[in-house]
């Protein structure tokens, strides 16, 4: 997916967030094959949109007071990544990796976060969350954490990701055309 060592940088020079591919969704597909398709598509956007940008303009707000950075977005989808799959799907029992205490913390403190870590974080947790779904039915109904009297299927878990990554792939091209004036999809 993303090569984190991208062999155009020499040690001198600052690190810069690696080219990605972006790979297009079948037209014609089954149900969990198009869910998988259609969110990693999604996943890879948020990468590209990242792409050949430096820490510092990974870290560049949005306009005050709003606290919206490309480097924010993609340590909260570590966390919505973790939350939904790992967190409600698997039933695992993890805290949050940036803000165990404090909710909005993974936008917050980016002066000193690292974004190299951060896309290793990223890419760590979306392996995570495929491997605790992998041998899920989409039928599969799993208590949520917000109301364990309420039940979510993985199918609903897939679609609210998608529609996730979609809405902060949305804040993504704005923050994108901010920093160095690119658009597109």
């Amino acid at each position: 997916m993303v090569n984190t060592n991208p062999p155009y940088l020499h040690d001198d020079e600052p690190w810069v967030f690696p080219q990605s591919e972006r790979h297009e969704p079948h037209f014609v597909s089954q149900e969990r094959p198009a869910l998988e398709e259609w969110l990693d598509y999604h996943r890879e956007t948020l990468l590209f949109k990242c792409a050949g940008l430096t820490d510092a303009q990974l870290k560049e707000r949005s306009v005050a007071p709003s606290a919206l950075s490309l480097l924010g977005l993609l340590r909260h989808m570590t966390e919505v990544e973790r939350w939904w799959f790992r967190m409600h799907a698997d039933q695992q029992d993890l805290e949050f990796p940036y803000d165990p205490q404090q909710v909005g913390a993974d936008f917050l403190d980016l002066e000193t976060a690292d974004s190299k870590s951060a896309l290793d974080m990223y890419l760590s947790e979306i392996q995570a969350a495929k491997a605790a779904v992998a041998d899920k039915s989409l039928d599969l109904k799993v208590p949520s954490r917000h109301d364990p009297a309420r039940t979510i299927d993985i199918r609903w878990i897939y679609l609210h990701m998608i529609e996730e990554y979609a809405r902060h792939n949305g804040h993504a091209d704005l923050l994108r055309e901010h920093i160095d004036g690119q658009t597109g999809d």
